[in-house]
């Protein structure tokens, strides 16, 4: 019917189709872009397909050691002054 409307409008050379082309062009587009962004064509729905069901976290927790009345601002084994050692070139 919208067919047969514009080719009727189109041999009378009236504005029909060009004020139809607007809100055609509008909804058309406003499709795409939906369409684009929520992967409606594709297999994989990111949002249904992986859902990922989460626990609570289970743990217990245990006393390792106690340092009290530290004077030190460092700690052994620190290479914050050995930047080449540190830091390794990529080969």
């Amino acid at each position: 019917m919208m067919l047969e409307l514009m080719v009727a409008a189109s041999e009378d050379d009236s504005p029909w189709v060009l004020l139809l082309g607007g809100p055609i062009g509008g909804a058309a587009t406003y499709w795409l872009i939906h369409r684009y962004y929520r992967n409606t064509d594709k297999s994989h729905a990111y949002e249904r397909d992986t859902i990922i069901e989460a626990d609570p976290v289970r743990g217990s927790e245990e006393r390792t050691g106690h340092i009290a009345k530290t004077r030190k601002s460092g700690i052994s084994g620190d290479n914050s002054g050995h930047h080449r050692r540190r830091v390794q070139r990529l080969r």
